[in-house]
């Protein structure tokens, strides 16, 4: 992780999405989505404003998440819902989604999850928005993932 957590105020963010229920793990839930968000992109002729994020709607007892939308930050008006307006702590990971070996965002979100406990910080709602990935450059040292938590 290259940056140190952040409080930001962020205005309210228009986004066009998609849900999907996890019943396996979240990279099988958001393989097929992405392609098929941009699809709808392309047909509806919007442009996105932004780089895509997932919004993680539901988790289990342990965590894990169980209901997602997969987003693209839109203009208002092709927007399905929007990002709520207010305060953020953040984070940007760079490096592997997942990784045996290397920090990855499970570490960070873990990191960013304790840092906001730490400061007495309620987390009510958390995304992830992927800065660079592997449709920009396939090595993983150079993504980075922005992750971000609403808090009272």
């Amino acid at each position: 992780m290259s940056h140190e957590p952040q409080i930001s105020e962020r205005p309210a963010q228009p986004y066009l999405g998609l849900r999907r229920r996890v019943t396996g793990t979240v990279q099988s839930a958001v393989d097929g989505a992405f392609p098929e968000l941009f699809r709808r992109l392309g047909t509806a002729g919007v442009q996105p404003a932004g780089p895509p994020f997932i919004r993680f709607l539901s988790v289990d007892a342990a965590g894990e998440p169980t209901e997602l939308e997969l987003a693209v930050p839109v203009d208002p008006d092709a927007a399905t819902d929007a990002l709520p307006a207010g305060t953020y702590a953040t984070l940007v990971h760079v490096g592997p989604y997942r990784s045996q070996t290397e920090p990855d965002l499970a570490v960070a979100r873990a990191t960013l999850l304790d840092w906001a406990t730490r400061e007495g910080l309620s987390v009510s709602g958390y995304h992830e928005h992927y800065r660079v990935g592997p449709v920009e450059d396939p090595d993983y040292t150079k993504w980075e993932t922005e992750l971000a938590f609403l808090v009272d």
